[in-house]
């Protein structure tokens, strides 16, 4: 009777996804170059990466972002922002059991929004490519990006040259070497296979929505939350991450709508609110949203 137990037990563990781990770097310094090495380090079975779910050299399902026209496209395909998309690999890693796997991203936000968009469980340990590639290579990585426009995809040529043709450049083999950065100890004539890829929003100059488009739709979700709040200042950073706003305004002592809501709850809902509406309307990445409180209104008066 125990062992009929345990082995249904066994079973129901088989079925769930309980290892995920996350390889986190800016856009273009060597995740994908970087990727099959951590997951051998740490026995993962599956990557996923710019929108598809690689295993053992083959694209498992989902569709990569590098075959997308622009720059917006590629994000939101390596964000999941499609149903169908993700519904297809979640389905993809249940049906094959798969329990240990390694998601890349350009920071700990995207990859955890990522693991939740599949149904999967935060990832339990968090690499930085800074831990694991020297200063150097991430340097050759990012010139080789800027410059030749080149992207990695971790999985054989012969495969994402059936699949996405118009892109595909060249294929890479090499030999895992003992010396390696995770100290990983591997057979000496191991051969890892990726391919090169020339992304089509790659060649063209990389498009950005305009600063007076953002602090307009940021404008737009404030005055939702309370028309009474007075924005002095927006300023609009941006980096391989995504954009970071930093907002200065003028906050009434109590709510226009909702008077008995704390002053901290009320930033907190105006920072999720801005990061939602924005992303969801444009479809670029928001890092982080920084409220600064220059002064607290006691009394509500009109502005003109």
């Amino acid at each position: 009777m125990q062992s009929i137990q345990k082995a249904i037990g066994n079973f129901i563990r088989s079925l769930k996804t309980d290892t995920i781990y996350a390889l986190v770097g800016a856009s273009g310094t060597g995740k994908s170059y970087n990727a099959k090495l951590v997951a051998e380090r740490y026995k993962l079975n599956a990557i996923i990466d710019d929108g598809l779910l690689i295993q053992a050299d083959k694209i498992l399902a989902g569709h990569s972002a590098k075959s997308e026209q622009s720059f917006l496209g590629a994000v939101r395909v390596a964000l999941f922002d499609d149903k169908e998309h993700r519904d297809e690999i979640a389905r993809k890693i249940k049906r094959h059991r798969i329990r240990r796997i390694l998601i890349l991203g350009t920071s700990k936000k995207m990859v955890m929004r990522i693991a939740a968009r599949l149904q999967l469980p935060p990832p339990s340990k968090i690499i930085y490519i800074e831990d694991i590639s020297s200063k150097e290579m991430i340097e050759l990585a990012l010139k080789s990006r800027q410059i030749e426009g080149k992207h990695i995809i971790p999985v054989a040529s012969t495969e994402v040259r059936k699949r996405y043709p118009k892109i595909f450049a060249s294929g890479i083999r090499f030999t895992f070497h003992r010396l390696n950065p995770l100290r990983l100890l591997v057979r000496e004539n191991k051969v890892v296979e990726k391919s090169i890829v020339q992304p089509e929003f790659s060649k063209k100059m990389r498009q950005h929505i305009s600063e007076a488009a953002i602090t307009h739709m940021t404008l737009a979700s404030i005055r939702e939350i309370d028309s009474a709040v007075c924005v002095k200042k927006i300023i609009i950073a941006t980096d391989s991450r995504g954009y970071t706003l930093t907002i200065t305004l003028d906050m009434p002592a109590a709510s226009q709508y909702e008077a008995s809501v704390p002053l901290t709850k009320r930033v907190d809902a105006m920072q999720k609110k801005i990061i939602s509406d924005i992303e969801n309307t444009s479809g670029i990445f928001i890092e982080d949203v920084h409220i600064i409180i220059d002064k607290v209104i006691e009394s509500i008066s009109k502005r003109a």
